[in-house]
């Protein structure tokens, strides 16, 4: 990938194209000329913004020719054609780009769509989503292997494993100077009257956990609607919610006004954090800062 070129189209930011010679400089630029060299699929659609992310860091974005509506990141993929949201793929769109592979995570379907563009001939690849830092280094040398490119995927699962490595010892002496654990409420919202609250077994819920807060509700698995009940039993320190979603909610004021917000400490406060979903909940390679950077939050509460 060439920054440069990436930069001067105005297609990412000054941080973010910072932070991707940060990566680039942890790479001997021999693995990096021999990464660009190798024999790939030319012709690949990903499904995911967090395996897309990893295409690009792996140098490998010149083989893309379509992504989903989640592949945001770096700001390129968006200038590519979109095959639709991740979860509700059509075989027609993907088939039309005429694809040799399809990369995707287990949550991309529907099933009977993924079924259909594998009997087209296209070789597909599914990866685990397993929201855990693990996960996230399972996909990357899983990219790595489908694009051939192992060896420069084994470099940057290097560099994520000093970098989380620095992340984890920084978050326990945080922890150890704390009282109690931060109670925050991951509130998903959709458009201002469809808003949903996440339970255990989310990314979500993995997130809180790193960063060292605790996940003010109980109870239950994935996402349930939100309820004024509920709001006020879960005694909310803060809410944490997407950019995505606080626009979809019609912004802070309008989460403001959320049924029992106003009978929590969080309400009172008026204690809201954001971040970008992807950033945030795609467990890419962004995802040991994103974890700091949400302690970090979490600390000036």
């Amino acid at each position: 990938m060439d920054l440069a070129r990436l930069q001067s189209a105005g297609l990412l930011t000054r941080r973010q194209t910072l932070g991707y010679l940060a990566w680039c400089a942890a790479v001997p630029f021999a693995m990096r000329s021999t990464a660009t060299n190798a024999s790939v699929v030319k012709r690949v659609i990903c499904i995911g913004g967090a395996l897309t992310e990893i295409v690009y860091l792996l140098q490998a974005d010149a083989d893309l020719v379509g992504v989903d509506t989640t592949s945001l990141y770096p700001a390129m993929a968006k200038t590519l054609p979109s095959v639709g949201y991740a979860r509700q793929l059509s075989a027609e769109g993907i088939l039309s780009l005429a694809p040799s592979h399809l990369l995707a995570t287990e949550e991309a379907g529907p099933p009977a769509v993924l079924k259909q563009i594998a009997a087209a001939g296209v070789r597909m690849t599914v990866l685990p989503a397993h929201h855990q830092y693990e996960g996230l280094r399972q996909r990357v040398l899983g990219v790595g292997k489908v694009l051939e490119r192992s060896e420069f995927a084994q470099i940057i699962v290097q560099r994520l494993d000093s970098q989380w490595q620095q992340v984890r010892q920084q978050l326990a002496a945080q922890a150890l100077q704390r009282v109690r654990p931060v109670r925050v409420m991951f509130v998903l919202t959709h458009s201002p009257v469809q808003v949903l609250v996440a339970g255990a077994s989310t990314a979500a819920q993995a997130m809180l956990t790193y960063a060292g807060a605790t996940n003010a509700v109980r109870g239950f698995k994935g996402y349930k609607p939100l309820t004024p009940e509920a709001m006020i039993a879960a005694q909310p320190d803060c809410l944490l919610v997407t950019e995505q979603g606080l626009q979809a909610a019609g912004g802070l004021e309008a989460l403001y006004k959320l049924p029992g917000l106003a009978q929590t400490p969080a309400g009172r406060s008026q204690a809201v954090i954001t971040m970008d979903a992807l950033r945030l909940l795609g467990f890419g390679p962004r995802m040991p800062e994103a974890v700091l950077a949400l302690n970090q939050a979490f600390q000036g509460l």
